[in-house]
């Protein structure tokens, strides 16, 4: 079933529409709802506990919600799991890996299930290898590796495909200052084709990295705008001292 989408806005990619999710008695995420729209890059900010891992989740088709529907280019995750999945890369914040894999060997694994063969898929490879730099560790075995080096491949697995929706969980979680920047620089080259919603702890990042940002306390949406006018708002002259304000009094 194809639902349309909302009416006198600018065109959106991903639409979240009233989204519940409940554990138990648990609400872990309470009615929310917003857009991304192409080439932006949302920052999905909040406290540990806040819904965001879990939103993430239903926005990529792994979780089902309890009520309320996520859109891509109009088509509901839930109805149609695999025309939507095929255009999404996901970077969970605890990816899993083979751990016995080496680096070439777990990136083929992952473009072979995304569909790519051949020379499509030596090319793929190759792109990701450059563009996460793991040109040094490529024959290495995963659980060899570095925090920071299995992060990068994690994240090279959600992007061999060439999607044009990113969702990424924690990206720099575990890297040196150099790796973050490199990452950073990285997500700021996608933008120009790609729609990315980034969770991160990291409030410089997201104002670095972000067009604009949302905010998520106890399972609702606290606060969502740009960096610039967040700050308008709420009086505030940092993003951290929003954060605060928002979180803990929301």
């Amino acid at each position: 079933m194809h639902e349309p989408q909302t009416k006198n806005h600018k065109p959106t990619m991903i639409e979240v529409r009233n989204l519940t999710k409940k554990f138990g008695f648990f609400k872990a995420v309470d009615n929310i709802s917003f857009q991304l729209g192409k080439g932006e890059v949302v920052g999905f900010l909040g406290p540990n506990g806040a819904g965001k891992s879990t939103t993430m989740k239903m926005i990529t088709g792994y979780y089902s919600p309890a009520s309320g529907s996520v859109l891509i280019n109009g088509i509901n995750v839930e109805d149609h799991p695999r025309q939507t999945k095929t255009v999404i890369g996901y970077l969970p914040e605890n990816a899993p890996v083979y751990k016995d894999f080496t680096v070439l060997e777990f990136l083929n694994f992952c473009g072979s299930i995304r569909g790519l063969k051949g020379k499509e898929l030596t090319c793929a490879i190759d792109r990701v290898i450059g563009l996460c730099d793991l040109g040094k560790v490529i024959y290495q075995t995963i659980d060899t590796l570095s925090k920071g080096y299995t992060k990068r491949v994690c994240l090279g697995q959600a992007i061999i495909h060439d999607p044009p929706y990113l969702i990424l969980d924690e990206p720099t979680d575990g890297l040196d200052p150099n790796q973050k920047e490199q990452i950073h620089n990285l997500i700021k080259e996608m933008r120009k084709t790609k729609t990315i919603l980034l969770s991160t702890h990291i409030l410089d990042e997201a104002e670095n990295c972000c067009s604009r940002i949302i905010i998520i306390s106890g399972g609702k949406i606290a606060a969502e705008g740009t960096p610039v006018e967040l700050k308008a708002k709420t009086k505030k002259e940092s993003l951290a001292e929003i954060f605060k304000e928002v979180t803990l009094t929301y």
